[in-house]
């Protein structure tokens, strides 16, 4: 597995309150919030039509710039 790697988000200052909110409301960490949500959008993302045809485009350019 690897590292967990550390990124920043700007938010608004309404977007940090309800974060900060549903955590506090959840009794959660607010980084667990913000990991679950992005791993159910990613879920969620992956299995959409568009988004897999982007990505199957997106490895085809890849493969055509390596075999030149």
């Amino acid at each position: 597995m690897k590292p967990a790697k550390a990124m920043t988000v700007r938010l608004s200052a309404e977007q940090a309150e309800a974060l900060e909110t549903v955590a506090s409301v959840e009794d959660r960490p607010v980084a667990d919030i913000i990991r679950t949500a992005i791993t159910a959008h990613i879920e969620s993302r992956r299995k959409e039509p568009d988004f897999q045809d982007g990505l199957k485009n997106r490895i085809e350019r890849a493969r055509r710039m390596l075999n030149k």
